[in-house]
């Protein structure tokens, strides 16, 4: 019995699928089932784009770094970039308390 069992494949199994979905479902339902199975998927490929989109953009930031970072202030500096903040003519206690603002409005 086993061995009539593994080889049943491919288009078999679609035969007996359908068949048992018109058994449990009946011809009237198949339609609006199918269109509902339709709608969900397109819904369940719509969101896994989008969060793929959103793992992409987190992955890869528009912070270009040239090299290692040799002291405190380029640090701030490249972070400022990143914030969108005026880091010219600041001294570095002032981009501190720039940069530490900013990233607590954004919690």
């Amino acid at each position: 019995m086993t061995s009539l069992f593994l080889n049943i494949i491919g288009t078999e199994w679609f035969i007996i699928v359908l068949a048992a979905l018109f058994l449990v479902f009946g011809a009237n339902q198949l339609p609006t089932l199918s269109k509902k199975i339709g709608i969900v998927i397109g819904e369940y490929n719509k969101t896994k784009q989008n969060v793929q989109e959103k793992i992409t953009d987190i992955s890869n930031p528009n912070i270009k770094i040239q090299g290692p970072i040799k002291n405190n202030r380029q640090k701030l500096e490249i972070i400022a970039k990143s914030l969108d903040i005026d880091y010219i003519d600041k001294t570095n206690e002032e981009l501190q308390k720039l940069i530490s603002t900013k990233i607590n409005e954004n919690d």
